[in-house]
């Protein structure tokens, strides 16, 4: 039998709405926090109203003056012990995220060490924001050029990441001097619940970190159409980032958004397959495929696709699936019924157009919303499965000949985030990496994000960038104050 961690939830798990340094009950009620795993019940918290979210922007920006005008050495320590607090409390923030989730032990693990990553980055960032002194061209006048914090941001995170998700928003944030409201995901609020209680016991001061769990999208138009808000970021699907994006434009808010991906993976016919497989099998089976930056257009070259292909197989076929507390577990469930349908539906699709199942292709019986690892082959370039994202442990393999080809196959998309390339041809690596219209490329390798790099896409993936010193930019304003020129004659 395989050993199992504890189902426990942290002994001091908050389940209310954080709120100007307070845990508070929800307006509407309450809402159930269930396991994906077996569908069992995890915990009730608080449901928030409009009148909440309108609280917890009231206290954003009461807090914003405050918080701006701190040192950015304090802010930068306050990161500092927030870190070190989230590295300490690793195994509660990791069983959590596979109770609320799903994904396996080890990957939690591993998402504690990268959503705690941002917090170490960005307290090093907010000592280093700068500005700039300098004659202008003319010489007429001196033009200091200084920046300041954005103001109020509302955060609004999807339910794959739990923890990076919010880390990756709120300590830039913080680090530049700006105030925040986070609503994140209905599937997976507790997390967050669990962070803001790590930032209340690292010392933040009241108001500028508020957490509203809520089941109404009203609690977010609120705050949307809220003057004092100036800033949106949204990590999620590109519909939903579309219909945000017009309800940002009436207050001309500054938004970020990170949204949907559909990444392809290129195998040219001198890659090192070994390197290739275990790469593909990276960057799709990442959090059971349910990342935006997942591999889920696998483009490879005709002489060495059927190769590629089986081995692929054989490495999916020695995944466990299963409860992501079970210690062997591999590959956990998906997070919703709904989720594992939607997934199911695609590749049935795909079957019925001729493509073939090396291994998987089907739901999992029994309780919890479990789909097999799965990678298909013959995938005709139209298949819908190739269309649309797939949030699941679904490799579908497709051909090509030429260089070109494989350049127009992956470009036909209108989606942008991520693509990965394997070949030996450095030459090759640069021609394709300039010409993929994606925002970030892997060479050689299945996994990209980091704490230190960039990270977004190109054209509906999204706007703006996380993460590296570009990430702490979409919080702060340019301001220019233009200085008479000290030389002038009386």
């Amino acid at each position: 039998m395989p050993q199992t961690l504890s189902h426990e939830l942290p002994h001091d798990l908050p389940t209310a709405l954080f709120i100007d340094g307070e845990w508070r009950d929800g307006g509407e009620g309450t809402l159930e926090v269930h396991n994906p795993a077996n569908g069992q019940l995890l915990a009730t918290i608080a449901d928030a109203s409009v009148a909440d979210a309108t609280s917890a922007l009231d206290a954003a920006a009461t807090a914003q003056k405050g918080w701006a005008r701190t040192p950015a050495r304090e802010r930068a320590e306050l990161l500092r012990r927030a870190f070190e607090l989230v590295i300490e409390r690793t195994d509660d923030f990791a069983r959590l995220m596979t109770l609320e989730m799903g994904k396996p032990y080890a990957e939690a693990k591993g998402e504690v060490v990268y959503g705690a990553e941002f917090l170490r980055w960005f307290s090093e960032e907010a000592p280093r924001i700068a500005g700039r002194y300098r004659p202008s061209p003319e010489g007429t006048q001196r033009q200091l050029v200084t920046k300041r914090p954005v103001g109020p941001c509302l955060f609004i995170t999807p339910w794959n990441f739990p923890l990076a998700m919010a880390t990756r928003k709120i300590a830039p944030a913080l680090a530049a001097g700006c105030t925040v409201v986070l609503r994140p995901a209905v599937l997976t609020p507790l997390t967050s619940l669990l962070f803001a209680k790590v930032l209340a016991d690292a010392g933040l001061p009241k108001g500028v970190v508020n957490v509203i769990t809520s089941t109404s999208h009203e609690t977010t138009d609120a705050l949307i159409a809220d003057p004092r808000l100036r800033k949106l970021s949204f990590t999620g699907s590109t519909g939903v980032g579309k219909q945000l994006l017009k309800q940002a434009a009436d207050g001309v808010l500054r938004t970020s958004m990170e949204l949907g991906g559909n990444a392809p993976l290129l195998v040219f016919a001198d890659a090192d397959l070994d390197e290739a497989v275990q790469g593909a099998y990276l960057a799709k089976m990442r959090n059971m495929g349910e990342a935006c930056t997942a591999a889920n257009r696998l483009i490879v070259h005709a002489d060495v696709a059927e190769d590629f292909g089986r081995r692929l197989a054989e490495k999916f076929k020695t995944l466990k699936v299963g409860d992501g507390l079970d210690q062997d577990t591999t590959v956990g469930p998906l997070v919703s019924e709904d989720a594992r349908d939607g997934v199911a539906e695609l590749v049935d699709a795909a079957l019925a157009q001729g493509a073939t199942a090396l291994v998987g292709g089907k739901k999992v019986d029994g309780e919890g919303w479990f789909y097999e690892p799965t990678v298909l082959t013959g995938v005709g370039h139209d298949a819908k499965i190739l269309r649309e994202e797939v949030f699941g442990p679904v490799a579908p393999i497709t051909t090509f000949t030429t260089e070109q080809e494989a350049l127009e196959l992956a470009n036909d998309c209108e989606v942008g985030l991520a693509g990965y390339v394997f070949t030996r041809d450095m030459d090759r690596v640069l021609r394709v990496a300039e010409q993929l219209e994606v925002g970030m490329v892997a060479v050689n390798q299945g996994l990209l994000s980091n704490a230190a790099a960039p990270f977004g896409g190109v054209k509906q993936s999204g706007l703006g960038r996380e993460g590296s010193h570009e990430g702490i930019e979409e919080y702060l304003e340019t301001i220019l104050v233009a200085l008479p020129d000290p030389y002038r004659e009386s």
